[in-house]
């Protein structure tokens, strides 16, 4: 099992090392790269990455001169993963909000059961209530996953969550330089991906919020939320998102 890892990073100088080495000892032999993108940041990212890199081989930092958006990024590390011929691709945080300790558990469902796409559910186990994230935000994306399920026909309890594993297919199949630049793009994948009948579950994993920094705004990530509903029952996903020649 070929396996790759995209670290998105924004101002996550602090955090980065520490993401790295928790990743965990029983999948490192089946790692075949590490991207860190570094979009744009201001802080010691990109020095952190540069280290991180001179001391592990299968390590490449892929640097934005300017912040591009979380969009930006995911296109360039699912766009790097489909160049190399990865069995998995894993989204891992460069925050250090997602538990890189839950990787071999998502690629053993992933493996096992033949899913396409599997999700780090921050809500399964009241992992998000438990790491402290605001009552807001719970009622709120409780919210919209019911509408969510109601569209997509499934019985997740995370949509929300950016760690997500994929597979070789989904990075075929989808056509991810059509979708959003914004953070609504792992969204708008599962979406693209369900237009195309791949198969979708979760794992439970812990997450905490602590001093990291989050760039999104509720509100209008909400309304982006709604907005990617109404294009999938439109059928704009399965029509303009979608490779049908894998």
């Amino acid at each position: 099992m070929k396996i790759g890892i995209f670290i998105p990073s924004y101002n996550a100088g602090k955090f980065l090392e520490r993401v790295i080495d928790r990743v965990p000892e029983s999948i490192k032999d089946n790692i075949h790269k590490i991207w860190i993108i570094n979009d744009g940041s201001t802080d010691d990212t990109g020095i952190i990455a540069a280290k991180l890199a001179a001391s592990n081989d299968n390590i490449n930092v892929l640097t934005f001169q300017k912040n591009r958006g979380y969009g930006a990024v995911v296109k360039a590390g699912l766009g790097a993963a489909k160049e190399t011929g990865l069995d998995y691709i894993i989204c891992l945080h460069g925050d250090g909000q997602y538990p890189p300790e839950s990787m071999p558990d998502m690629l053993h469902k992933a493996a096992a059961g033949g899913y396409d796409i599997i999700q780090g559910s921050r809500h399964l186990n009241k992992g998000a209530a438990e790491g402290g994230m605001p009552l807001y935000k719970i009622i709120g994306g409780k919210i919209l996953v019911f509408l969510e399920n109601l569209v997509f026909g499934l019985s997740q309890t995370d949509y929300h969550s950016g760690y997500l594993c994929y597979s070789k297919k989904v990075i075929e199949k989808v056509k991810f330089e059509n979708l959003s630049p914004s953070f609504d793009i792992d969204l708008e994948i599962i979406a693209s991906a369900r237009a195309s009948a791949l198969s979708i579950s979760e794992i439970a994993i812990s997450t905490r919020y602590a001093d990291e920094v989050s760039y999104l705004n509720p509100f209008t990530y909400g309304l982006r939320v709604l907005r990617v509903l109404y294009k999938y029952i439109s059928g704009h996903y399965r029509r303009r998102c979608v490779n049908n020649d894998f």
